[in-house]
């Protein structure tokens, strides 16, 4: 079980303390609130939040239920709409408390949920409130004030979303330690687009709540809410595989070549660092991600013997390592979610002069992953140490890189890379099975010249 911070169990006090004064005006005597309606949307709330939580439900479904709390949020923005704020904070709790929780501990995770969720709630209900949204919304045969409805609407949206992800980056700088822009880098930007959608799905609900179909017309935009929570279920469920996938692919390369324990996921970042200074689609950024995890996974077709041995290659035992890209493309080509990746496993020691291998293309013939995984693997290659080889400084690495560039790299691809790094620097790792001292230590010359075409292949 992991043991939360003090900073974070304050931090969490603290939501829960101010979550109890907003919900606490709706409890006092004489308070006018619509308990009916509170009530109605509280239990439609946490019926919607159960399956995910309940195993028996989730089996019956064939474990594809939606993936927990933010599924439905419309309904809770309905309520903001619908509901005082101090009522509309009140139909949060029991959802909240019964959404599914991933890892422990349970009790205080579910806590923050709550809090935060009630918080959004409230934040939600007081910027529509005072927008006039609860009248722009009509009632019985009085038609909604529309679009005029759009804007308390949408300003509720924006408001939830910048209360939740607010509070999100604070749990995630008190519980994880991160800096505080690093904590809230991000968060933004992937919520608005979806509490957007919610909150328009929370719009059209509270307009039909309001009239004269009543509630029961209200569920109906929950069915498409569900449908796509659904989809979205079954779309997590099959990333899910996949990356148990590559994990056991890339544990089995570890584990028969122990010399290189970690690169595979090293050169998938820096692949990742490549890309994104390229400007490439977010899209593509997992695939070329997975093309570096899984460039060496053709390993697996090599002997051991040749993979641990420490001194330098025959010719036949060359010829026998330079096969590997040829097998790592058979072992994945029927893996269709891999998409570019399985070029770069083929083409990633290919050279720009045309004398790489396995099919000697030159320049632009060689796939853009493949160019930019070739990249990555030998800068990972030469900043870790190996059986053979002491690692080299960054600088180093990259002076190296940017000599070769044009005969065996991209110009362009190492120019990305030097780029990144200035950004985001480097950890180097040892990867060998040894102890260094905190003395530094000379770098001796590697075993053959990087650029040269017969080099020991860089794991």
């Amino acid at each position: 079980m992991k043991v939360i911070p003090r900073a974070a169990r304050v931090y969490i006090g603290c939501a829960l303390l101010a979550a109890g004064a907003c919900a606490l005006p709706a409890l006092r005597p004489g308070a006018a609130v619509p308990w009916g309606t509170a009530a109605l949307l509280a239990a439609l709330y946490a019926l919607c939040e159960l399956p995910a939580r309940c195993r028996l439900i989730g089996r019956a479904l064939g474990g594809s239920v939606p993936v927990g709390t933010g599924s439905f949020f419309p309904v809770l923005l309905a309520s903001a709409l619908l509901l005082p704020p101090a009522a509309a904070v009140l139909t949060a709790i029991p959802g909240s408390l019964l959404a599914r929780v991933e890892e422990p501990p349970a009790a205080p995770r579910r806590a923050w949920r709550a809090a935060a969720t009630t918080l959004a709630v409230w934040a939600a209900a007081r910027t529509a409130g005072a927008l006039g949204g609860p009248t722009a919304l009509g009632r019985g045969p009085d038609a909604p004030d529309l679009p005029y409805a759009l804007l308390p609407a949408g300003a509720a949206a924006l408001a939830f979303c910048l209360a939740l992800t607010a509070l999100d980056g604070g749990i995630r700088a008190t519980a994880g330690g991160l800096p505080l822009r690093a904590a809230w880098r991000g968060l933004l930007g992937r919520a608005v687009a979806p509490h957007t959608v919610h909150g328009l799905a929370g719009l059209m609900m509270a307009v039909l709540w309001r009239s004269t179909y009543g509630p029961v017309a209200a569920l109906f935009v929950l069915l498409p809410m569900y449908i796509s929570c659904w989809v979205f279920a079954q779309y997590h469920r099959e990333r899910a595989a996949h990356q148990a996938t590559i994990r056991a692919l890339v544990q089995a390369v570890d584990i028969k070549d122990r010399y290189t324990r970690g690169h595979s996921e090293r050169v998938g970042h820096a692949s990742v660092l490549i890309a994104r200074e390229l400007g490439m689609a977010e899209d593509r950024l997992d695939v070329v991600r997975f093309a570096g995890i899984l460039h060496d996974v053709g390993k697996l077709g090599v002997p051991t013997r040749v993979l641990r041995k420490d001194g330098p290659l025959t010719p036949e035992e060359r010829r026998t390592i330079e096969l590997h890209p040829e097998y790592g493309h058979e072992m994945v080509r029927g893996i269709g979610f891999l998409g570019e990746a399985r070029d770069a496993i083929l083409h990633h020691h290919e050279r720009m002069d045309g004398s790489g291998y396995p099919y000697g293309l030159h320049g632009e013939q060689i796939p853009e992953f493949a160019r930019v995984v070739a990249v990555a693997d030998a800068f990972d290659a030469m900043t870790s140490t190996r059986s053979y080889s002491r690692a080299r400084p960054v600088p180093t690495a990259l002076a190296e890189l940017e000599r070769c560039a044009g005969t065996q790299f991209d110009p362009r691809m190492v120019t990305a890379l030097t780029q990144a790094l200035d950004r985001h620097g480097w950890q180097p790792a040892v990867t060998a099975d040894e102890t260094t001292d905190a003395s530094p230590q000379p770098v001796p010359p590697p075993r053959e010249p990087l650029p040269a075409p017969a080099t020991r292949e860089p794991a």
